[in-house]
């Protein structure tokens, strides 16, 4: 089909695949929400204690290190991009798995949309590993906290309540997002202002003064580079969580799209200026040897007993916040390949009273309560838990990457119409789409090394390969196995396009007309 439409007939049958039929609660959430939705998921304080230490250790970083967060904030943001304007045409809670369809064919979006829930299954076990860790500490019950079996539990606890205020209601998820996040950024914050007044005023042990060559990239090997992107391209991901939401929206076609591209613009702020205070207090060295979790005892040292529980409390409520988040657009991705026909209807279940994805968002949950169980239970020392984290990664870059590329597909019609058009719906969303598809390419390389990985190789090939390569084929497969089941999606038309009028509209007055709406 050369354009796709978005209203339907008067008399004809519901069309469920259209942005606003799937029976989500309309109008829930307003701008602030699609924000700190898209913030909270990418679990800011989590993705720090977890990763900054290695960022720091990989050779030729060091001090780079906020370096590296602006570099890695690059082909996200043109992502983000992508996102605003396909979220214009067509606010569809399956975001990535609808546009690619439309863009390049029902096969590709499907996987797209496997793609989806492949990354948001894998980083739930750390999260609610993190979770269930920092409950324990944040009480001083440091015997549970090494307690495999107490982790196992907690991780299992953190789970259900957070499957469970997902199936009570989008409304309730939102509230409890903004009260996490208001937290999350005022300890970081926090913990910045004190550790610079202290690394100035006092000069604590191995402290170091901020340096301008800390920021500036081009002081870094590729090499050294492109290793320290690999890992802060995952800090970054999530944000698209506040774009899943878009059907729940007030401003469906906007608030999301604009919230996602914010929400970077926000995240690149506290990465740097978090990173840059955390080295300054105590070099890398005590970075690097504390990487499983530098926030614990850089709290420890900068705030003292007992405000250092506040960073305990905030990468609690930062990897709880983003369980919650996680769940979320899952359970909408799957919502939505329900309507569109491509997976059991079961999924598509709507709440009569909540209006929320009911059997979409208990799998969801009980799906990674199994995967998270099995991988503590079977690998206690967690060294497979952390190649997942790694693993996970080439989800994200496939479909991150996929969206970028059919932004421009969608809008192809409109790309030469003006230069605003051309770079911003055509070639920053590609240039971020090439990026990401290069950043993949270069993780398979580097994590398919061995001494590059925690664990072990199975069957020679090292696991986050085996899990993020191995899922992706899984994928496929999956997808060649539903197509006798659903063949009205597999043999749908597409090369889509979107209505010339929504980037005029866009450009004249900053508004888009909504479906039935004249031009």
């Amino acid at each position: 089909m050369e354009s796709t439409t978005i209203t339907s007939e008067p008399g004809a049958a519901l069309d469920t695949t259209i942005p606003g039929n799937k029976g989500l609660k309309a109008d829930a959430l307003g701008y602030i929400s699609n924000l700190v939705i898209a913030i909270a998921s990418t679990a800011p304080a989590y993705s720090l204690a977890a990763t900054l230490g290695f960022i720091v250790a990989v050779t030729g970083v060091g001090f780079h290190a906020p370096a590296v967060m602006i570099v890695a904030f690059i082909p996200i943001l043109f992502v983000s991009v992508g996102y605003r304007f396909l979220n214009l045409a067509d606010p569809d809670a399956g975001t990535t798995f609808a546009w690619v369809t439309r863009a390049f064919g029902p096969q590709l979006g499907w996987i797209n949309g496997w793609a989806i829930f492949l990354a948001d299954i894998i980083v739930m076990a750390s999260l609610a590993a993190i979770a269930s860790d920092y409950t324990y500490l944040l009480f001083g019950l440091h015997g549970l906290a090494k307690s495999n079996l107490a982790l196992i539990i907690g991780a299992v606890v953190w789970i259900a309540l957070m499957t469970w205020i997902c199936y009570r209601g989008i409304e309730l998820s939102a509230r409890i997002q903004t009260m996490l996040l208001g937290l999350e950024i005022f300890t970081l914050a926090l913990f910045t202002v004190v550790a610079l007044i202290k690394v100035y005023a006092n000069n604590p042990a191995n402290s170091v003064h901020i340096s301008a060559s800390w920021f500036n990239p081009f002081d870094l090997s590729w090499t050294s580079l492109i290793a320290g992107v690999l890992l802060g391209i995952f800090i970054y991901w999530g944000w698209d969580s506040g774009v899943a939401v878009n059907e729940e929206s007030r401003d469906p076609h906007r608030g999301p799209g604009k919230a996602a591209v914010v929400s970077t613009l926000i995240l690149l702020a506290i990465y740097v200026l978090v990173t840059a205070a955390a080295q300054a207090y105590h070099g890398t060295k005590f970075l690097a040897t504390n990487s499983a979790d530098v926030l614990s005892p850089l709290g420890h040292d900068v705030f003292g007993s007992p405000l250092d529980k506040l960073l305990i409390i905030c990468v609690l409520t930062s990897a709880s916040a983003s369980t919650q988040t996680t769940i979320l657009p899952t359970a909408r991705t799957t919502l939505s390949m329900a309507k569109w026909d491509s997976i059991p209807k079961a999924f598509g279940t709507i709440h009569p009273r909540f209006f929320t994805p009911t059997f979409s968002t208990v799998l969801m949950g009980a799906l990674s309560i199994v995967w998270t169980v099995a991988l503590l239970a079977f690998n206690p020392n967690q060294d497979v838990l952390g190649d997942t984290i790694s693993a996970l990664g080439f989800a994200v870059c496939f479909y991150y990457g996929f969206t970028g590329l059919a932004c421009a597909v969608y809008f192809r019609r409109d790309l030469l119409k003006s230069v605003r058009n051309f770079f911003l719906a055509g070639l920053v969303p590609v240039v971020g789409g090439i990026m990401m598809g290069y950043i993949g390419v270069k993780a398979y390389s580097y994590y398919s090394t061995a001494g590059n990985n925690y664990s072990k190789a199975l069957l020679g090939i090292q696991t986050p390969i085996l899990v993020g390569i191995g899922g992706l084929i899984l994928g496929v497969v999956l997808m060649f196995a539903s197509w006798p089941f659903f063949p009205d999606f597999f043999h749908r038309k597409w090369w889509g396009a979107a209505d010339p009028a929504i980037l005029e509209e866009d450009a004249r007055h900053g508004t888009v007309p909504m479906p039935g709406e004249p031009v």
